[in-house]
């Protein structure tokens, strides 16, 4: 998983980079391949702003998280993408597997 992280007026301190990275290591536990995640930390005026894309093979997730405090933004955004990764994956999976041999059974 590589995780890009730039700040709009704020400075990226490596307590927030390691924060970061920790709280997105979760929602790369749910692929087994290459995640690339772009996040944008900013300020505007009190409130702490994160945001970020996450590109996977043939889907881009994009979130974004405000709180008063940036930790509670990044908290909240990996929460966000967590939830859409676990969305997005359960519509991926094929719910019918299986029902034509049971419907031969029955008919057959």
């Amino acid at each position: 998983m590589q995780l890009h992280i730039t700040g709009h007026q704020v400075e990226v301190t490596a307590a927030i980079r390691s924060y970061a990275e920790e709280k997105m290591a979760r929602i790369g536990k749910h692929f087994d391949h290459h995640l690339d995640i772009k996040m944008i930390l900013s300020v505007e005026k009190l409130e702490q702003k994160a945001e970020a894309t996450l590109h996977t093979p043939g889907k881009n997730h994009f979130a974004y998280a405000t709180a008063p405090d940036m930790y509670a933004a990044i908290d909240l955004l990996a929460d966000k993408l967590d939830r859409m990764v676990v969305k997005s994956k359960e519509k991926m999976k094929d719910h019918h597997r299986g029902e034509s041999a049971a419907k031969m059974e029955k008919f057959g």
